[in-house]
C-alpha cells in the first residue's frame, strides 16, 4: 500500500459515491451481496491477524488514501447486510452514509439519489464490484482536476473485453473525444474506471435524468427496458455533446477486475494476493 503525502486537507470536500443497487443476476445466487463477497485478506490490529477482505474494501481503501473521508453508499431495498458489515466508516477511518432507491433502473440513477447531498461539492466515483490496481488513483485523478478544473477526469485502464466496456478516445492531452459503449469492433485501448467530477457535471446528470423521466411519461413505446439499459457512460457522451470539459488520467499497465461475472469472481477468489495494491 502506498503512502500518499497528500493529506485530507490537500483537496476542497470531496465526497465518493458507491452505486450498490444492484441485483447481481449474472452471478446469482449469493450468500451476500456482491459488494461483499470476500475476496482476499486484510491484517488487522497490531499482531496482523487476518481477516477477510470484502470487494468494496479496495475501492474505499484507495478513495480514503487520496483523503476522501466521506462516502455515500446507495442501496435499494434489503441490501441491508452492506450497511450492517460497513457500518459507520471507522473501519476505514472514514465516515459513512447510506441512501436508498426505489427501482434500480441503472448507474446513472442509482447516483442521482445523493443529488441533494454532493451538487455543491466535487466527488469521487467508483465500481464497488470492479477492483484495479493503481493505489493513487484518485490522487492523480483529484490533482489532474485541480491542475485543469474540467468539469469530469477519467481514470483509464487498457481494457480488455472491449465488447463489455466504455471505450475511450482520448487526445494526446489527456483531454476525452469521445466515448464509445461496447463495441463489438474498435481500434480504441482504454476504458474508464473511476471518475471524478464537479458540481456542473452532477447538475448535468440531474437535469439529464430529468428530462429523460419526462419523455418517458410522454412517449408510451419508451419504457422502463430503456432506462435499464442507461449507462454513465451514455451520460458522458451526452456530456461530451453539450460541451462539457472531460480530461484524464491514464494508467497504463495497470489492470482491473471485474467481480460481477462468474468466471471473474473465480480469477478473483483464486488469484488475488494478500495485498494486491503493492503492486501499483
Amino acid at each position: 500500500m502506498i503512502h500518499s503525502q497528500r493529506g485530507r486537507d490537500s483537496f476542497p470536500e470531496v465526497i465518493g459515491l458507491l452505486p450498490a443497487g444492484g441485483e447481481a443476476r449474472r452471478i446469482a445466487p449469493l450468500p451476500c451481496s456482491k459488494e461483499l463477497f470476500p475476496i482476499g485478506f486484510r491484517p488487522i490490529g497490531e499482531q496482523g491477524e487476518l481477516r477477510p477482505k470484502v470487494a468494496c474494501h479496495y475501492l474505499l481503501e484507495k478513495m480514503s488514501l487520496a483523503g476522501i473521508g466521506k462516502v455515500y453508499i446507495i442501496l435499494r431495498m434489503g441490501k441491508w447486510d452492506i450497511p450492517n458489515y460497513l457500518g459507520d466508516g471507522s473501519m476505514l477511518n472514514m465516515h459513512f452514509a447510506y441512501l436508498m432507491v426505489g427501482l434500480a433502473y441503472g448507474t446513472p440513477f442509482t447516483v442521482d439519489q445523493a443529488y441533494p447531498f454532493v451538487q455543491n461539492t466535487l466527488v469521487a466515483f467508483g465500481f464497488p464490484d470492479i477492483i484495479f490496481y493503481a493505489d493513487d488513483a484518485f490522487v492523480r485523478l483529484l490533482e489532474r482536476q485541480a491542475e485543469t478544473r474540467a468539469d469530469v477526469i477519467l481514470g483509464l485502464f487498457p481494457a480488455h473485453k472491449p465488447e463489455v466496456m466504455d471505450m475511450v478516445e482520448v487526445h494526446g492531452d489527456g483531454r476525452i473525444r469521445s466515448i464509445t459503449i461496447k463495441p463489438l469492433h474498435t481500434d480504441l485501448h482504454y476504458t474508464w474506471i473511476v471518475a471524478v467530477w464537479n458540481s456542473t457535471f452532477t447538475r448535468f446528470l440531474h437535469n439529464y435524468l430529468m428530462v429523460l423521466r419526462y419523455e418517458h411519461r410522454k412517449e408510451a413505446d419508451i419504457n422502463v427496458t430503456a432506462e435499464q439499459e442507461l449507462s454513465v457512460g451514455h451520460i458522458f457522451q451526452a456530456a461530451i455533446r453539450e460541451g462539457l470539459q472531460i480530461q484524464s488520467v491514464s494508467f497504463p499497465g495497470r489492470t482491473y477486475l471485474d467481480i460481477g461475472t462468474p468466471d471473474n469472481l473465480v480469477k478473483a477468489v483464486s488469484n488475488i494476493k494478500l495485498n494486491p495494491d503493492n503492486n501499483s
